[in-house]
């Protein structure tokens, strides 16, 4: 594991943190003040104590080299990962103001929990081999089998109240509530299709979700019912696409592709929850390969999940793909070194480009909510047709849409621009990217949606870091 002497930017640090309370709390505690016999190793652990409120300082270690992300451990009692005082230690770290020396001796309770991991590690691996070889092929298959039937008979169930639903009219949807769709979801789930389920749900929400709502219900069960079908026909499909529909269906699936070894670029990071889960979307960028990536990890209600890579850090890893027609989700692999920066950035693309591949990668998979999209020199401006900078109405443009045009320069707010989405126009994202342009173009990467285009990651014209929006 080498690159460990690369110390990583505040920005880097406090991309990590849980939420907003946690970063500022972090940030408090970014200096050397509350901290005391701070180190760093060069296997890339750093740790130290840090004053509390109470008799004993408390005991911070992380191991910024962890092939999974930074690991940390502290002994306060929150459940927050990392902590406020992980965070203020590596931000600490960060500075390099010689707060944290390098090539000290872990003292011995960070010695402890660093070899616990290791031998955890090293039996995991051991299970999973033992695990792997005793496991009953023919088990299994008639566990699949019999999982099959159940979907097969929930997809035909819901087959029949889609069209029930249409022989009565669309405006039913409104008089019946959602109370109908949460019994149709959880027969869903009880068919094992959680894919169907989640769909089922989104559908309760649009009727009387303001103007127009029949037209997007109409939409959505129209591609429910295509998802429906597929399934039902799945033996008639291709095999690429056969796997996309089991894969939008909940079925579980596993990495199978060949790994791909590359310095993987961490681009963005983010969460979403619900009640019973936290999903964590990482998305990578071969700087070898130009290949873009998903790593998907998830934590239980109130927990983050343990995947955490820092944004704009690049790492020499393997990924392994999973299967299905644009199909970008990947497991990661072994790790080579730890992450460190890079000077790549993605490939970009114009607004006209990032459209089209949207709709390149809709004709692959019907059911694709966004596509990753790296847009190059492009301006965050206010819409003009909305009137107002206040939060929505933003919108990317093209800063080189002029170029074509054989007519004199048009103001930002008239050249070919991708629309921004509400949530995003409405959270500090927006005004982060807009300070960062500063009326400038600026290379963006986001998702590229039927909603809109949602930031996630900015660097400026010239050098310069990334700055993470989400």
């Amino acid at each position: 594991m080498t690159q460990q002497g690369v110390r990583w930017t505040a920005d880097e640090v406090l991309a990590l943190a849980p939420d907003a309370p946690s970063r500022k709390a972090g940030s408090k505690l970014g200096v050397a003040g509350p901290w005391s016999e701070a180190g760093s190793s060069g296997e890339g652990m750093v740790w130290g104590l840090c004053k509390g409120s109470g008799s004993k300082p408390y005991q911070t270690v992380v191991d910024v080299a962890d092939a999974a992300g930074p690991a940390y451990k502290c002994s306060c009692p929150s459940r927050k990962f990392p902590c406020k005082h992980a965070l203020g230690l590596l931000l600490l770290w960060a500075g390099a103001d010689g707060s944290v020396p390098d090539a000290q001796t872990l003292p011995d309770w960070a010695a402890q929990w660093a070899e616990g991991r290791r031998k955890r590690a090293q039996t995991k691996r051991e299970t999973d081999a033992a695990g792997g070889a005793a496991a009953d092929p023919e088990a299994a298959r008639r566990r699949a089998e019999r999982r099959a039937e159940r979907v097969t008979a929930g997809a035909s169930e819901l087959e029949q109240r889609l069209a029930d639903l249409l022989r009565g009219g669309l405006a039913s949807a409104e008089q019946a509530g959602y109370g109908m769709w949460e019994e149709t979801a959880a027969r869903m789930v009880d068919a094992q299709a959680p894919g169907l389920a989640a769909r089922v749900r989104e559908l309760g929400s649009i009727p009387a979700s303001g103007p127009g709502w029949p037209v997007r219900l109409l939409e959505e069960c129209a591609l429910l019912h295509l998802l429906d079908s597929g399934w039902l026909r799945r033996d008639l499909l291709p095999a690429g696409l056969s796997a996309t529909v089991r894969s939008r269906i909940g079925l579980p699936s596993s990495a199978e592709g060949r790994p791909t070894r590359d310095r993987w670029l961490v681009l963005a990071q983010y969460d979403t929850a619900d009640s019973r889960l936290t999903t964590r979307r990482t998305w990578l960028y071969g700087t070898e390969s130009g290949h873009t990536a998903l790593l998907l990890s998830y934590g239980a209600a109130g927990r983050t999940p343990a995947l955490s890579l820092p944004v704009g850090l690049a790492l020499d890893a393997e990924l392994s793909a999973y299967a299905g027609d644009g199909q970008l989700r990947a497991d990661l692999g072994e790790q080579f070194t730890a992450p460190a920066p890079s000077p790549v950035r993605p490939k970009g693309a114009g607004v006209a480009e990032a459209a089209a591949r949207y709709g390149d990668a809709l004709g692959r998979d019907p059911w694709l909510e966004s596509w990753p999209v790296t847009l190059s020199r492009v301006i965050p401006t206010p819409d003009a047709a909305s009137g107002s900078g206040s939060g929505s109405g933003w919108q990317l443009a093209d800063a080189d849409d002029d170029l074509a045009r054989p007519h004199p320069a048009r103001p930002a707010s008239e050249r070919l621009a991708l629309p921004i989405t509400p949530q995003a126009a409405s959270s500090p994202g927006l005004w982060r990217l807009a300070a960062l342009s500063g009326g400038a173009p600026v290379t963006v990467f986001g998702e590229c949606g039927h909603r809109g285009f949602t930031p996630l990651t900015a660097w400026p014209e010239g050098p310069g870091e990334a700055v993470a929006l989400c």
